[in-house]
């Protein structure tokens, strides 16, 4: 009847396409709309702050100091922070002075 992979005439195929891939773009500050969520992993909180558009220098030295202003552990994996605890408070006050976009 029909095979994996296979293409039809009118343009439908079976192939999964993948749109959800990062972009490469930088943005300025005041055009990122960050979005926080917070996830228990091995029982602990943690902070997730996603969809930064900046490179990575600069995204290393906005988690540098974060970490020191909030006192808390965090690592930078692709596009994204994490901080160690609830520490959404404290970040929204932070990311504001420093002038990033808050969604």
């Amino acid at each position: 009847m029909f095979e994996m992979g296979a293409k039809f005439d009118d343009g439908w195929s079976v192939e999964k396409k993948d749109d959800k891939k990062p972009t490469n773009e930088i943005k300025s500050y005041k055009d990122h709309r960050l979005t926080f969520s917070i996830e228990k992993r091995k029982g602990k909180v943690v902070t997730i702050v996603k969809r930064f558009f900046l490179d990575k220098k600069d995204m290393q030295s906005v988690l540098k100091t974060l970490k020191k202003k909030l006192a808390t552990g965090g690592s930078l994996k692709d596009d994204t922070l994490e901080f160690q605890g609830d520490v959404k408070d404290k970040l929204v006050v932070e990311l504001t002075k420093v002038g990033l976009g808050i969604k």
